[in-house]
């Protein structure tokens, strides 16, 4: 039997306002389930069945939702934030109003971020004894050397105390005074990447996330936009 929900909590969810404004609204005779106004808010409804309206509207029911984002630079890896727009606001079809970005990227880094209102998938993708790979594209300044490759191999000692487990480094290309790298690593330190590349002399110039566990950035979505998982790619979670 399909599980049922309170109706506050289900047009809560469907953001069509907070739990006291729903229970006005529907004291006011603006819901309807199953084409009759309904009176009682607490009522439980079976979202997949029953047909819910909302001042004249359907409100159809998702119970989660995973999104794609491309996040662009200046915008806020939070849910929300009073002087910056945040990766959320992005999402701009989202049906629930619970989204967060799984994990963070700095408001000057691009790339791959996952965002859904999974709070399991989420903790199974940055739980520190997972050890979910996450590959970046760094542009740095200076040349990095080539023994920066068996170094971030053998797991380095950062200044600052932090020793890092090994990681793949991969030197793309050297220009003049700059140095294309990709960098796989297997944890999620404060600033990891650009602590890392700091400690060869190269720091970083700009910073792009292209894959976070079996997830691998879109190359058809441009800065900022986004578009929900495919069904292969949510298998592909689910099998973490």
């Amino acid at each position: 039997m399909e599980k049922e929900i309170r109706l506050d909590k289900f047009l809560a969810d469907m953001g069509k306002g907070t739990r006291s404004q729903i229970r006005e609204a529907v004291r006011k005779g603006r819901v309807l389930v199953n084409g009759e106004i309904v009176k009682e808010s607490d009522r439980k409804v079976r979202p997949m069945e029953e047909q819910v309206l909302f001042d004249g509207e359907p409100v159809s029911y998702v119970e989660y939702e995973y999104f794609m984002l491309n996040k662009p630079q200046g915008v806020i890896s939070a849910t929300y934030d009073p002087r910056h727009k945040t990766v959320v606001d992005l999402i701009g079809d989202k049906k629930r109003k619970d989204l967060f970005p799984v994990g963070r990227l700095d408001i000057d880094t691009e790339g791959l971020l996952l965002i859904t209102n999974d709070g399991a998938l989420a903790h199974r993708l940055l739980a520190p004894k997972k050890h979910v790979d996450k590959t970046y594209f760094a542009r740095c300044e200076g040349h990095v050397p080539d023994s920066a490759v068996k170094d971030f191999a053998d797991g380095i000692l950062l200044d600052d105390g932090l020793k890092c487990l090994p990681a793949a480094l991969v030197i793309q290309k050297r220009d003049a005074g700059t140095t294309d790298v990709l960098l796989t690593i297997h944890e999620g330190k404060f600033h990891q990447v650009k602590r890392m590349m700091e400690s060869c002399g190269c720091p970083v110039l700009s910073l792009k996330r292209l894959t976070m566990g079996p997830l691998t950035l879109d190359e058809a979505l441009r800065p900022g936009e986004f578009r929900p998982l495919t069904e292969y790619e949510l298998e592909l979670l689910n099998n973490l």
